[in-house]
């Protein structure tokens, strides 16, 4: 298997920050030393998980690194570039968050608002009483995880949101669940009268900057789309469903995503409303076990333990109802924390973390459906090894 070649970003970022010998040493050796160990946690994680190609992207002291990895296709033997796509999995939720954050600073909706008033049809069922805040961070009453397989389209679901009954009052349990974002996501989208994939790609994705990401991937990009592979090693792709643009639907490159994490922490210049809606995804609205549910994000006090984030990232997580707490009144936006979250298809594996406050940050994209814990752990071995002397 082929490890490890740095992105050519590298060496570009490195001359541009450092103009004499002495400082372009100090480069060297600090770029040596995250290699390092980056090498020291993914080398092995792909041959333990059999993972053929990754992409991993660091943020350290306000840097921002690429470190490409194997192959992104088994078959072709395509190794991993910068301009490689992977399926981002539940990751693409935070972008549903950060859009429906954004309409809530435009005053086109608010999250305190129920989701009859934007789906009338509702009006008078138990889902059409649900806050779109219990949308964006799982707490509506019971959710199932997948949206049902027999359903098709838009008027399915609708009819089966009318069908609906809590297992549990609203705001008392979290249940992990892609029909409520992907419910959020169709409602934002009709509060700002557009498509909800128009508005990411042709809104959301060119305000952040970012160039290499796509709900839909146009035909000259094809060749980028990394091969995924599920967990006993067959090629797969994402097949699409209904709602799958709101919940689990990007595809992106750990450049872009980086750049998603620089915005997240506040280090690139984008529009001051698009700024605050950002910043405002961040907000603590449950606690939930170890870590506070914000809008979609998921954030623990920092420093923190590493078994915190395996108890907080955890399969019982997604699967099993939580009980949760209501924090009242909800936790402002606060940069000394681990801000978090996984996502997964039948044939990609992602995580994104970052902590604000240490401007670090770091982006995991797998082409094979590995465990979540795996990648935590990397990750969490990654970023503390940074913050030794």
């Amino acid at each position: 298997m082929k490890f490890g070649t740095v992105s050519a970003r590298v060496a570009a970022m490195l001359c541009a920050m450092w103009m004499t010998s002495g400082a372009s040493h100090a480069a060297d050796a600090t770029q040596d030393n995250l290699k390092r160990a980056v090498d020291a946690a993914i080398q092995p994680l792909m041959t333990k998980d059999k993972i053929p190609g990754m992409a991993v992207g660091v943020i350290v002291d306000g840097r921002a690194v690429v470190f490409n990895y194997g192959v992104a296709s088994t078959e072709t033997g395509k190794p991993v570039t910068d301009a490689t796509l992977f399926e981002l999995g539940s990751v693409s939720k935070t972008f549903t968050a950060t859009l429906t954050s954004w309409a809530q600073v435009d005053k086109q909706l608010s999250l305190t608002d129920s989701v009859a008033k934007y789906l009338p049809t509702l009006r008078g069922t138990q889902f059409g009483s649900v806050s779109l805040l219990n949308l964006g961070t799982h707490t509506p009453g019971g959710l199932p995880l997948q949206v049902p397989d027999d359903i098709q389209n838009d008027d399915q679901m609708i009819r089966w949101f009318k069908a609906w009954r809590p297992a549990h009052a609203p705001g008392t349990v979290r249940t992990y669940a892609n029909p409520g974002i992907g419910a959020l996501g169709m409602i934002t989208a009709k509060s700002m009268g557009q498509d909800f994939t128009a508005l990411i790609e042709r809104r959301l994705f060119p305000a952040l900057g970012l160039k290499n990401s796509f709900i839909d991937v146009p035909v000259d990009r094809a060749p980028d789309y990394a091969q995924g592979y599920t967990k006993t090693g067959q090629p797969i792709r994402m097949a699409g469903g209904e709602f799958a643009p709101q919940a689990y639907g990007v595809k992106s490159t750990a450049t872009d995503m980086l750049r998603f994490v620089e915005a997240n922490m506040k280090q690139v210049e984008l529009d001051a409303q698009l700024q605050r809606a950002i910043t405002d995804t961040h907000t603590g609205y449950f606690q939930a076990g170890p870590m506070t549910q914000d809008l979609i994000w998921e954030q623990y006090p920092y420093p923190v333990a590493l078994n915190s984030l395996m108890e907080g990232n955890a399969p019982a997580m997604a699967l099993d109802a939580t009980p949760v707490t209501k924090i009242e009144p909800p936790e402002a936006p606060n940069d000394n924390v681990w801000i978090n979250k996984t996502g997964s298809t039948n044939g990609f594996g992602s995580y994104v973390a970052f902590v604000p406050q240490k401007h670090m940050g770091i982006v995991i994209l797998g082409n094979r459906n590995f465990p979540i814990l795996d990648r935590v752990a990397a990750a969490h071995r990654i970023l503390t090894s940074l913050e030794q002397p």
